[in-house]
């Protein structure tokens, strides 16, 4: 039912509060899931034509000012339109465990910066935590700016999910047993629509940012380096001043090793004295053990030229 579909949410007791000026002048506020105009639903097929829909009618959690979202999903409240199969879900699916979460980090102040009818795809990462397990998950959302104070969320692609994923192929397995039912399909489409209501957070008036380094341009396909980042971003940003398990690559392109602020690189990298030229970064990242011996980062490296080529070229373009 769940398995694909973001990085996604923090336990419901979280407090979701607070506020980060901005440059502009506006909040980086909380924002609280508006659950009636909210869906998580799934399907399912038995006897391999009779489609079914069902959802869970109680959702609820927000996203936190620094970008944590928090959604409990009620397993008790699931609701497949026929009550002794409710109650068998909640016994031998559930096996009667109250909720599930699922956790994520989304970044909420560029949420914030759209203009009123904008979209964007953003891909993100998430920790599903069920039945005892966490479960590492991830997907592209379509984000839509709906109004000043709400922006929508939804899955973008249909996202399909195994019950060998999620734990519940024997709690399965006793529903078809129950119901007398030849089958009842493995594998089930899930879709999510998320409404994040602005909470009503006023601050001050921030003083304007620092202009960032201007990078130039380098010669590359930035659409396809794109593609290729995706190899990269479980570890780094694209953000200014946001490190993950590696270091920022915001404006990289031109940059002095081991100089990003908050983040502790090995000792190998401190010393490694580097300027992080199209040539060294190229070498990095065809071979990082190689070029770094001692280095903490566990890639291997690209094995294809122009994968290197471009992907710096798309660091280098959203770093301008």
């Amino acid at each position: 039912m769940l398995n694909k579909i973001m990085r996604a949410a923090v336990i419901a007791a979280v407090t979701l509060s607070g506020h980060a000026a901005t440059a502009d002048g506006h909040t980086s506020t909380s924002w609280t899931l508006d659950a009636s105009a909210s869906k998580l639903a799934f399907g399912s097929v038995k006897k391999d034509s009779v489609g079914e829909v069902h959802s869970f009618e109680t959702i609820s959690g927000g996203v936190s000012a620094q970008g944590a979202v928090a959604i409990e999903i009620d397993l008790t409240s699931v609701q497949t339109n026929i009550d002794i199969r409710n109650e068998r879900f909640g016994e031998f699916v559930f096996k009667g465990a109250p909720k599930a979460i699922l956790n994520a980090e989304v970044d909420m102040a560029e949420m914030s910066a759209m203009a009123v009818g904008a979209s964007d795809v953003i891909d993100v990462a998430a920790v599903l935590s069920f039945l005892g397990a966490d479960i590492e998950v991830e997907a592209e959302m379509f984000a839509l700016r709906v109004s000043d104070t709400q922006v929508m969320i939804t899955t973008n692609d249909m996202i399909f999910v195994g019950t060998d994923d999620l734990g519940i192929t024997a709690g399965v397995d006793k529903l078809m047993e129950l119901a007398k039912l030849p089958g009842i399909t493995r594998t089930t489409p899930v879709t999510l629509r998320l409404m994040f209501t602005m909470d009503d957070t006023k601050a001050e008036v921030a003083p304007a940012a620092p202009a960032p380094t201007q990078v130039a341009a380098v010669a590359g396909d930035v659409d396809a380096g794109k593609k290729v980042f995706k190899k990269c971003k479980a570890c780094h940003k694209l953000k200014a001043g946001k490190n993950g398990t590696g270091p920022t690559l915001y404006q990289i392109v031109g940059a002095q090793a081991a100089a990003v602020e908050g983040f502790k690189y090995s000792k190998a990298m401190a010393a490694s004295g580097l300027v992080w030229d199209i040539e060294t970064l190229s070498a990095f990242l065809a071979k990082p053990k190689s070029l770094v011996k001692g280095t903490k980062m566990a890639f291997n490296g690209l094995k294809k030229e122009d994968d290197i080529t471009n992907v710096i070229a798309y660091i280098a373009d959203v770093s301008k």
